[in-house]
């Protein structure tokens, strides 16, 4: 009698086991199926956002006929800077920003800075002093446009659509998001940029 209670109880407790490791085999799938998701999510956005900066390097240098008129790109003798900041039309740094229009350090300053941003956060290297460089560059850009003001400075609407958040908060924010999550690993050079030794002794270059 014994002997057949222990018999019962046996195949009990090894199908009780066999549910317990496939249970945790469906967890620990489910985390990495969720990470790696995340990981793409992240890496996507980090692509993308960094292409935002490198095209803008690409048309205002060459004149591709989007943003820049075709023969009025950087190299043609155009300035990336003054159209822009001569239009400035609103905001406290209104007459500031007259005077940085199509000067020489202003229009080197922004163009190695579109170029520096969006080779590093496309590549997936130096995502930090990218996003600190990114979002100083879009801070300014807010500052130019202005989304508070109802009105420019001639009286006429300003047609902002929101006072506060715009295209380059945005911008900042997703710079910020992808280099706090070290998002360079995937789709991108970050690992073998986190594995050089001046980078490992200097974590704010990762």
């Amino acid at each position: 009698m014994a002997v057949h209670e222990h018999s019962h109880r046996s195949p009990g407790f090894h199908l009780s086991f066999r549910r317990n490791r496939t249970g945790s085999a469906i967890a620990v799938s489910a985390r990495v199926g969720t990470h790696l998701t995340h990981a793409y999510a992240l890496a996507s956005l980090r692509i993308l956002t960094g292409f935002v900066f490198l095209w803008a390097f690409l048309d205002k240098t060459f004149g591709l006929g989007y943003a820049t008129a075709s023969g009025k790109g950087w190299i043609d003798g155009g300035s990336p800077t003054k159209g822009f900041l001569g239009s400035v039309a609103a905001g406290p740094m209104e007459s500031t920003f007259h005077s940085w229009a199509g000067a020489g350090w202003a229009d080197w300053l922004f163009m190695l800075g579109l170029l520096g941003i969006g080779a590093a956060v496309t590549s997936g290297v130096a995502l930090r002093p990218a996003a600190v460089a990114g979002t100083a560059m879009m801070a300014l850009m807010w500052l130019a446009e202005w989304p508070p003001a109802r009105h420019l400075s001639d009286g006429s609407p300003s047609m902002s659509t929101n006072p506060f958040v715009d295209y380059h908060v945005i911008y900042a924010v997703a710079l910020i998001a992808v280099a706090a999550a070290g998002a360079g690993a995937t789709w991108g050079l970050g690992r073998g940029w986190a594995g050089l030794p001046v980078v490992r002794d200097h974590a704010w270059l990762r």
